[in-house]
């Protein structure tokens, strides 16, 4: 059936269709810049790495383009308060993002761009919509008229009237309607501007998406990529102008958007300060095992958050990798099958999505094989990837990778060898690389090969925590003394102001860890 994706503007899952045969072309918003990457800025593009991963397996070329706002209201304020231009400040929290983001393994994104290097596509921009009547100026700014634009707020599917009836009371008297939004903002004193036929200024949050993706992937590219909370005002208004200025539609043909990342069931965000910056969970998790955390849950589902559940997932992740490396065992080097019991044991992990499949994966169950592994490999790698053309049904997907694992695991406890089982391991290797599972999976394997493992991750942990509470009551004997014992079985610490973190001095192959 191909490719079927949910499209919010028509509020339906539908088969997939680009604008150019065999090519699809994708636009994402990337992060507001003014302090540090968090897991809800994961899930988008997760999400689209998945997609552009599937999409290029089924015969598509894709090109995927992502934003920096690099030149905004927080960011100023952030700067000043941090005593540092807006422009450093930005650069460093978009090295942060990007960091991370090659610690997950998400590297198809073709294009980097970023609202202060396309200042003229946004001006040429804005004067079209003031010449066609959709924009109006007022003392040097500038703003969208949204009732020029007969259908605005489609893609959120409000109307005018319900936004009035919302706006709040103390709305800029200079405004035509409550909801008309600025396309530039007038300089203000110590403030970046850049010049424009209004005066210099800079431009509202809208505009550049709209003039960046229209640049670089014309009008009705494929799909727009984003969390939920970006329906409304962004995206409506991405549309709106974009629509306007070109003077015919779609702007878009897929709009997908990923549910929000919660902290008891609170959304995740900058703003409300709830947030574990990435680069502490990247420094204390493997990357494959986070990616496992966000795609063990339907994208269009919220995403619950806690230390905990990460760490469940990492578990459920590390039954994926052992399997994969067991399997690749020479005849003389592979376990024994008893030696193989420890990897089919039972253990379960419980699905985020209930049902989804039969609410909990069982990863390695021995029991007795009904159809030749071949088959079975053959029908799980199919599973996986109907899953995945079902609206990008990760949490399916996996419910299959797990059914394989369980019987790769009993086929390696009964006596089988990598010979047998090549078609098992091709399977889930193929299956898990469209996923991005195998970031930092070969260290987390060489824990079977005696290097550090997960119980002695969680010993660490624990020394890490002893010595914290030591110096807490400034027994600096005891906290030199674990200190000094770590650093012999070759594990260094950092003490940072954000606490301890961790690292393998002497097993650079080893799986990292930290503690705050």
């Amino acid at each position: 059936m191909g490719v079927r994706l949910f499209d919010t503007l028509q509020g339906a899952v539908r088969p997939f269709d680009s604008r150019e045969p065999g090519v699809a072309r994708m636009y994402t918003c990337g992060p507001t810049v003014y302090n540090f990457t968090h897991i809800g800025h994961l899930r988008p593009a997760v999400v689209a790495d998945v997609l552009a991963r599937h999409l290029s397996l089924r015969g598509y070329r894709v090109t995927w383009v992502t934003n920096f706002t690099d030149i905004d209201d927080k960011i100023i304020a952030r700067a000043q308060e941090e005593g540092e231009a807006p422009a450093a400040l930005a650069q460093r929290y978009i090295d942060d993002y990007l960091e991370n983001l090659a610690a997950l393994g998400i590297d198809r994104i073709e294009r980097f761009v970023r609202v202060t290097d396309h200042m003229p596509d946004i001006v040429d921009m804005i004067g079209r919509l003031v010449a066609g009547g959709f924009a109006y100026q007022v003392d040097g700014d500038v703003y969208f008229a949204v009732e020029a634009k007969a259908d605005y707020g489609k893609l959120s599917g409000r109307t005018l009237g319900e936004m009035r009836a919302g706006a709040r009371v103390e709305v800029d008297p200079r405004k035509r309607h409550p909801m008309d939004f600025a396309l530039w903002k007038a300089a203000k004193p110590g403030e970046p501007s850049w010049p424009s036929p209004w005066g210099a200024g800079r431009p509202g949050w809208h505009i550049e998406c709209s003039a960046m993706s229209l640049r670089y992937l014309g009008n009705g590219f494929d799909i727009h990529g984003g969390g939920a909370d970006l329906i409304f005002p962004h995206h409506e208004n991405e549309v709106a102008q974009a629509e306007a200025a070109t003077g015919v539609g779609p702007f878009v043909r897929f709009w997908v958007h990923n549910a929000m990342v919660e902290v008891d069931r609170e959304k995740m965000s900058k703003s409300l300060g709830n947030f574990v910056p990435l680069r502490d969970l990247v420094a204390a998790h493997p990357g494959g095992a986070l990616r496992f955390f966000v795609l063990s849950t339907h994208y269009r589902k919220p995403l619950q958050y806690s230390a905990s559940a990460i760490d469940e997932a990492q578990r459920a992740w590390t039954r994926l990798v052992q399997a994969r490396a067991a399997w690749l065992e020479p005849p003389g080097g592979r376990r024994g099958a008893a030696g193989a019991a420890d990897l089919v044991r039972v253990e379960t992990v419980r699905a985020t999505d209930a049902g989804e499949p039969a609410g909990e994966w069982p990863s390695a169950a021995p029991a007795r094989q009904a159809r030749p592994l071949p088959d079975v490999a053959s029908a799980a790698e199919q599973g996986f990837l109907d899953a995945l053309d079902d609206d990008l049904n990760t949490a399916g997907a996996l419910g299959h990778l797990f059914e394989l694992v369980r019987a790769g695991n009993a086929a390696l406890a009964a006596g089988a060898d990598s010979v047998q089982l090549a078609d098992a391991r091709g399977a889930l290797e193929r299956c898990g690389e469209v996923l991005g599972l195998w970031v930092g999976a070969d260290t987390a394997a060489g824990a079977r090969a005696g290097r550090p493992s997960d119980l002695a991750d969680r010993l660490i942990r624990l020394l890490v925590d002893l010595r914290a509470e030591a110096r807490s009551y400034r027994d600096w004997t005891t906290a030199d003394r674990i200190r000094d014992g770590l650093a012999e079985a070759g594990v260094s610490l950092d003490d940072t102001p954000s606490g301890t973190r961790w690292r393998w001095s002497e097993a650079p192959d080893a799986v990292p860890g930290a503690r705050p």
